[in-house]
């Protein structure tokens, strides 16, 4: 048994933004000859192996294992940004029961098909909103290492939560004349964030459930034995450097699309990959950007859980058409309040026009890769921006929830490779905002997308920061079965 590969747990929160990086490093862990037990929602269970070619996928990894537990939540429940406090209540109560006995049978390798090349799991790593796996952790004697699915920027924020309530800056009310004052009591963002950079949780009063479900999470994971962070030393170094007066051990692994592709250089491909795509991509797209010149297409797309309202859409619309730029806009059928793609007008739901295409899904990081894409108006989710940030493609960022505002702040501000329109929509700044980065763009841009283009790619590569604590991960949890191998032979 002591020869066998580690056997590692890995837990995401369950959408879509923390399954993806999550299943990409799941991924990278067992290429690198691991056992992985995946463990998702039955709910996001169902979808993904919906979406993938299941035996391609373990005859590449075949030490990968898909296993599922109940989200204590009805199948008709809607699962949306509108009931998320539903979710996490529900996964903290009933889930935690259903993963601790889980883990307790894996552990007594009760559910393991191949015990001769498969031993009990030696560590959990568990999303940075998945506080549950810590009490299982603490109860069962396994090592939790914590995956952040943020930036380093926004984990640091995040970590100055009780912070900002103590020095009154939370709640944020919209409206305040303050609004655009600096928040001065997180080191290292003193000069550059503001109160409306702040996440989408500093709005809520300080008996807020979702505030204190968060106060709670990120005062949990900081009993985690390592962070794990999908980016790269040299965007974020500073902020990094500031995470380690809280972890011993912080792995940046980032691009993590980068680093998958980069280890994978030379295997078959697989004929349906696991993307962590939780719904079907629309790859008519691509054929209508083959027709189109080259960086001439700005790409919309606001990310799997945003909702807008129906006006809010129009302005969008009315912007993007005034602006003479070919568009390809993902409108997903719940992006709208209310009665969904059926209360817009037919031209804005009509796939194809003389000016852009609107698909319900995208393939997003062939998009950004294409060569017709010249830019991409974003949410500012995580997982976009640093795949914006990986192919050197600049932003317009129009952030609303969770991290995206402190993403769009980073951006326009810290790193300058793009422009921020938070807390704005009127056709007339959407129109101004896609001239000025398709035709007019600001010199300073231009050269840090490529800057940190070419950084992202050397932070993957052999010798690379990424490179090497993608290495330092894998060693230490190798340390963590040594021990544990060690323990059992005394």
């Amino acid at each position: 048994m002591a020869d066998l590969q580690p056997h590692v747990v890995m837990l995401p929160f369950p959408v879509q933004g923390h399954v993806k990086p999550m299943l990409m490093l799941a991924e990278v862990l067992c290429h690198a000859g691991f056992r992985i037990s995946f463990v998702n929602t039955d709910h996001i269970h169902d979808i993904i192996l919906g979406n993938i070619d299941k035996s391609s996928f373990l005859s590449q990894f075949p030490g990968f294992c898909f296993l599922s537990i109940p989200d204590g939540l009805s199948p008709e429940h809607p699962r949306d940004i509108s009931s998320i406090i539903e979710l996490f209540t529900s996964i903290n109560s009933t889930g935690k029961i259903m993963f601790r006995d889980l883990i307790i049978s894996l552990l007594r390798q009760e559910d393991l098909d191949d015990k001769e090349t498969w031993q009990a799991p030696c560590c959990i790593i568990a999303d940075g909103i998945m506080s549950l796996a810590i009490d299982v952790g603490v109860e069962l004697e396994i090592p939790v290492i914590t995956f952040r699915t943020y930036s380093a920027t926004c984990t640091w924020v995040y970590f100055h939560l009780q912070k900002l309530i103590e020095q009154r800056e939370i709640p944020v009310l919209e409206g305040n004349e303050d609004i655009d004052g600096l928040v001065t009591c997180i080191p290292e963002l003193e000069k550059v964030l503001r109160r409306r950079d702040l996440p989408s949780i500093c709005k809520c009063e300080i008996d807020h459930p979702t505030l204190k479900f968060f106060l709670e999470q990120t005062s949990k994971m900081k009993k985690a034995s390592g962070l794990i962070l999908n980016t790269f030393e040299d965007l974020e170094a500073p902020i990094i450097r500031q995470l380690h007066s809280i972890y011993s051990k912080v792995y940046t692994i980032g691009p993590l699309q980068a680093l998958l592709k980069s280890q994978l250089a030379g295997s078959p491909p697989i004929a349906a990959p696991a993307t962590g795509n939780l719904r079907q991509e629309d790859r008519t797209c691509i054929a209508w950007l083959d027709r189109q010149p080259a960086k001439s297409v700005i790409y919309v797309s606001f990310g799997s859980v945003v909702v807008m309202s129906r006006d809010q859409i129009l302005e969008f619309w009315h912007g993007l058409i005034n602006s003479g730029k070919p568009f390809l806009w993902v409108i997903r059928p719940d992006l709208v309040f209310g009665d969904g793609p059926n209360g817009l007008p037919e031209e804005i739901m009509c796939p194809t026009n003389e000016r852009g295409y609107v698909v319900s899904w995208a393939p997003q990081v062939e998009v950004l890769a294409h060569c017709a894409v010249g830019g991409f108006l974003t949410h500012s989710g995580w997982n976009s921006t640093l795949e914006s940030i990986t192919v050197g493609l600049p932003m317009i960022c129009w952030p609303l929830i969770v991290d995206q505002k402190v993403n769009s702040r980073c951006v326009s501000d810290i790193w300058r490779v793009g422009l921020d329109m938070k807390d704005s929509c009127d056709r007339s700044t959407v129109e101004k905002m896609v001239r000025v980065l398709m035709e007019n763009q600001d010199e300073e841009i231009a050269k840090s997308t490529t800057k940190f283009a070419n950084l992202a790619q050397k932070s993957v590569m052999e010798g690379g920061s990424s490179f090497c604590n993608i290495s330092k991960l894998i060693e230490d949890i190798r340390s963590i079965q040594s021990e544990k191998d060690d323990c059992k032979s005394k």
